[in-house]
């Protein structure tokens, strides 16, 4: 007999999802994330799982596809009886009233899930990601030393080519999505004894608030928050939305409770060469992380993102960029594939799903016709689709190299791509010497958060 779910996850992106799977994972919770939600059958096949994870394409999609999807994805997570579920999404919060509305699927899941109130948890320290008085905080890339900035004021979010974020008080961001009242459980709620939190919780919940907000700014903060988002799972599954931070927060508390014994030791990534990189970001890290891939042997593959924009999906033709890259890594050399970022996407208006379907099928193409043993996909918004049009159905955590971006064993079945490595990395992921480090099997040197 199967035994209870700890988590589902529906993530709105493919990279999102597999940071959630690097934390609970790392909780020591063992998890496999899934492209469509399994059914009971199917998880009977996995009968260990702690918890599962769907990595869904929501973050690109306007919110009536957006409803239609998340109301059959969230009850077909609910009927398989987990404690909690999770509608996981970037920790900066990226989303508009009319792309990858955070807000509707707040409103989605809080009808399927009949709750009082929907936590929302976007702050997430080991990744750098801050909230304090409910405005947003990040750091400049994820596992890198770069400076903090208040979310509207972020080089890269504040021109992010598809959400841009002008505004990092997210109340403020979040009421342009959904008509329901916010509450905040603010920096100094949750610094009080459990039984206060979920006082001034309830407080709000009954002078209407019905989605709660919460800060956090350290990590020993979300041992607390932990706590308090698994009181409210013990009669029927809670449903919360936010950043991987709810993995965190929860798996610190599990681990506490003895229901999980954090792992600690990883096996060690061999060296991989030639490496194989395809991006769809527009983010000015990846950028510089590919400034740095050409100057350090990596060849270039880019794509015409006006030809890419201007022809049909199903009449794309991608020979010769197949071609290029195989005969690149046919002579051993590690290649990068991608389109000079965000102007040129920007400029020609190359849809996330156009973008990530033709990376996708240029990487099942090298993957054919050469031996390529590990694959990084770059890029949130075209993630999901990449996933899919390599044939994947599944992936399970090998070993962490970057926070929030996990080294990876693809399941994909009848595609070249099934049991090669893969990384998805989100564009905001890496010192620029990421690829570089992908292409040698560095461990993160990153503490596992405790």
């Amino acid at each position: 007999m199967r035994k209870q779910l700890l988590l589902a996850y529906y993530g709105d992106d493919f990279t999102g999802s597999t940071d959630a799977l690097e934390f609970l994972s790392r909780a020591g919770a063992k998890t496999a994330l899934f492209i469509e939600p399994p059914t009971a059958d199917h998880l009977a096949a996995y009968p260990e799982l702690d918890a599962i994870g769907v990595a869904g394409l929501t973050r690109a999609m306007p919110p009536k596809t957006m409803q239609t999807t998340l109301q059959k994805a969230f009850a077909e997570l609910r009927d398989l009886g987990p404690r909690h579920v999770h509608y996981k999404v970037c920790s900066t919060f990226d989303s508009s009233p009319t792309v990858g509305s955070i807000g509707r699927a707040i409103e989605v899941g809080k009808s399927v899930f009949n709750t009082a109130f929907v936590p929302l948890l976007v702050a997430a320290p080991a990744l750098g990601r801050y909230c304090a008085f409910g405005n947003l905080f990040a750091r400049m890339g994820i596992g890198s030393q770069g400076s903090i900035f208040r979310l509207d004021r972020h080089p890269s979010m504040r021109q992010h080519p598809v959400t841009p974020a002008d505004e990092s008080d997210l109340r403020l961001h979040l009421a342009r999505q959904t008509t329901k009242q916010i509450g905040l459980l603010d920096i100094l709620s949750i610094e009080k004894p459990s039984a206060a939190i979920r006082a001034t919780l309830a407080a709000q919940v009954q002078n209407g608030a019905e989605v709660m907000l919460i800060d956090a700014l350290y990590d020993e903060q979300l041992l607390a928050i932990g706590e308090t988002l698994d009181y409210y799972a013990a009669d029927q599954p809670l449903f919360s939305v936010g950043s991987s931070g709810v993995e965190m927060a929860l798996g610190k508390f599990w681990a506490q409770q003895g229901a999980l014994a954090p792992v600690t030791a990883w096996p060690t990534p061999s060296v991989v060469d030639p490496l194989l990189v395809i991006s769809g970001s527009c983010s000015p890290v990846t950028a510089g992380q590919v400034a740095w891939a050409k100057e350090n042997g990596f060849a270039e593959v880019v794509l015409n993102a006006q030809e890419l924009a201007r022809r049909p999906e199903k009449a794309l033709d991608l020979c010769d960029y197949k071609q290029a890259a195989i005969d690149y890594m046919e002579q051993g050399q590690s290649v990068v594939v991608h389109t000079n970022g965000g102007t040129a996407r920007a400029e020609e208006n190359l849809s996330s799903q156009k973008l990530g379907t033709a990376l996708g099928l240029i990487a099942r193409a090298v993957a054919q016709h050469t031996k390529v043993q590990r694959v990084v996909v770059a890029g949130g918004d075209t993630s999901s689709y990449a996933a899919r049009a390599m044939g994947i159905e599944a992936v399970e955590m090998i070993a962490p190299l970057c926070p929030g971006a996990p080294l990876c064993r693809a399941s994909a079945p009848g595609s070249p791509l099934h049991g090669v490595e893969v990384n998805f990395k989100g564009g905001q992921v890496g010192e620029p010497n990421y690829f570089g480090a992908l292409r040698t099997g560095k461990l993160s040197e990153t503490p596992t958060p405790s």
